[in-house]
């Protein structure tokens, strides 16, 4: 396309000079300028192009663009006769009569090569009204911001919708009008951790992958899955019931019987999945509600046994928010001293004397009297007060255990440790805090860490375990027998004393029994290892008897002792001391 002889306007042309040559020298700006730009008058018409305007035209076709002499303003409303080039149009005529300074605008160009993003800026020359508008190709920087917009509403990892464009998704459908049921499923796999600690990140990053397009698979067309991160993915159901919801969520469950590829290893999985769903009608429903209870749906079927589907009830709301009054108040408990140590005897069955005390924490509430563990240690764990609370008890314990030392009276005293609490890495340093601040010797503090918790990281338990036995902490495993660590993984560990789990206690009538095999199987294991073995939960003659029988070091339970205060406790040695004597004294 070429441009035409047009005499130069007079707002652009110096007094007294010559038109031509003018007009030759403001083509020649005009051209030196990289973007496309045109010189309009008032009414539109194009008075000047540049060389950049007419290579873009040869391009994309004179269909698309015009040159001199023709309507700026009926090329626009010919690309898109929309609201949009409309309001251009009256603003660039507001620039030309002076009403405004610029125009400023991004539009899109389609053409036979595709899309090109032009961001448009006019300037208004002189008094005359006419335009300058300059069309700058902004096409990558728009795919750029494109790019980038979409990857901040999706997971990197398997592509998937991320959290804020899941919410982004259901309030759109909550509140599409007349629309029908909208169901949310929150699936969380069982056992993810395990794969991720010891296969590697990457193994576990490539089960996501597959986890996500497996779920892909499952979905019906008109629903969305994504990430919320972790191993946590959620799935919109659109025009789904609660019937509708727990048939699909048992269809992606069952996704799980396949196994999985990890890194040349077989896995196989479960899933625990909650269900929540928004009845046509419920008008006041946010995605973050609705995503919410099908996150307590998850963990309701997750504390029931993995591998299920739970459908969102009132009950389970209700728990949560008992639970999170129960959190507020634990804190407050913790600070205010409303906390009380209780103290269960164990006895050394070589001798026959009470060797130390196991910890026991409860909660004297001043509204609902004396709470028991089972009630605020899980609530302790789910809100970040298991830290803070096992600080307590490691003050208070050592405090009491030197009270009693200066006394006369040297216990060795077991304390619990939570895994979280473990997991956090400060567990030797907060020991020896509370130690120093007790005066207490390490020799007297045992600490008792479940068997699970130590599989969990195995490493990690038997760095930490190293490390208290050398400051001359004892290390007991508690529940052993109930768990799932190997004995690869039992014979690293450097720990003292191995508590056999009152499931096996329970069933110790006779030497046949096959409690009384397993357990006597736990007791050698302990010798070859260099460990003592204590029977926990004792509640009969005949089983501390059998304890003895099959090479228990220690034992504690009920037909011993009960937990019971400090004070208490100190009343009950010297008795237990003579009643002791007197069996000796008949035997």
């Amino acid at each position: 396309m070429r441009r035409g002889r047009v005499e130069l306007p007079a707002d652009v042309r110096p007094r007294d000079s010559d038109p031509a040559a003018e007009a030759a020298l403001v083509r020649a700006v005009l051209d030196a300028l990289p973007s496309p730009t045109t010189l309009i008058d008032a009414d539109g018409t194009i008075l000047l192009t540049n060389s950049a305007w007419d290579d873009m035209a040869d391009l994309l076709g004179s269909d698309l663009l015009v040159g001199v002499g023709g309507s700026y303003f009926a090329m626009a409303l010919h690309m898109q006769d929309d609201g949009t080039n409309r309001a251009l149009i009256a603003s660039l005529g507001e620039l030309s009569r002076g009403e405004r300074t610029s125009v400023s605008s991004d539009y899109a160009l389609p053409h036979a090569g595709g899309v090109t993003w032009f961001h448009l800026q006019a300037t208004r020359l002189r008094e005359a009204g006419h335009v300058v508008v300059t069309h700058t190709d902004v096409t990558s920087r728009v795919r750029a911001e494109r790019a980038s917009t979409w990857r901040s509403r999706h997971d990197p990892l398997t592509e998937l919708p991320n959290r804020a464009r899941l919410h982004e998704l259901i309030d759109t459908e909550l509140r599409r009008p007349g629309r029908p049921a909208v169901t949310v499923l929150f699936l969380d796999v069982d056992g993810f951790k395990e794969v991720n600690d010891s296969l590697g990140h990457e193994v576990g990053d490539d089960l996501l992958r597959q986890l996500a397009a497996r779920l892909i698979e499952r979905t019906r067309a008109e629903d969305a899955v994504g990430r919320l991160g972790g191993d946590e993915f959620v799935v919109l159901c659109t025009d789904c019931d609660v019937d509708g919801a727990e048939a699909l969520a048992e269809r992606f469950r069952t996704s799980f019987d396949r196994p999985f590829d990890l890194g040349g290893r077989v896995a196989r999985l479960t899933a625990s999945i909650g269900v929540a769903t928004a009845r046509e009608g419920d008008s006041d429903v946010r995605s973050t509600d609705l995503v919410r209870d099908a996150d307590l749906a998850m963990y309701a079927a997750k504390a029931a046994g993995r591998n299920g589907v739970r459908t969102f009830s009132s009950e389970l709301r209700s728990a949560a928010q008992y639970r999170l009054l129960v959190a507020a108040e634990l804190e407050e408990a913790i600070e205010t001293g409303q906390l009380v140590l209780h103290y269960q005897p164990v006895l050394h069955l070589p001798t026959g004397q009470v060797s130390g005390v196991e910890v026991l924490v409860r909660w004297e509430h001043p509204e609902r009297g004396l709470v028991p563990p089972m009630e605020f240690i899980p609530v302790a764990e789910q809100h970040g007060l298991i830290v803070p609370l096992t600080h307590w008890v490691l003050r208070t314990a050592t405090r009491q255990t030197a009270e009693w030392a200066r006394a006369g009276l040297t216990l060795i005293t077991g304390v619990n440790i939570s895994a979280s609490h473990f997991a956090t890495g400060t567990l030797v340093d907060d020991v020896a805090a509370a130690l120093a601040a007790a005066g207490l010797p390490p020799e007297q503090l045992i600490l008792e860490l479940t068997e699970t918790s130590v599989a969990e990281d195995p490493r990690g338990a038997a760095a930490q375990f190293a490390a208290l036995r050398v400051s001359g902490v004892e290390v007991s495993i508690d529940d052993f027998g109930c768990g799932y660590s190997s004995l690869s993984q039992l014979v690293s560990m450097p720990a003292g004393v191995l508590k056999i789990d009152r499931s096996l206690v329970n069933g110790l009538d006779d030497a046949s029994g096959q409690s009384a095999a397993a357990i006597a199987a736990v007791v050698s294991l302990g010798q070859a290892c260099g460990m003592r073995s204590l029977a926990e939960g004792v509640e009969t003659a005949g089983q501390l008897r059998m304890a003895a029988e099959l090479g228990c070091t220690f034992a504690q339970g009920y037909y011993i002792a009960r937990p019971m205060p400090a004070d208490q406790l100190e009343r009950w040695m010297p008795e237990h001391a003579r009643q002791r004597a007197v069996v000796a004294g008949r035997a």
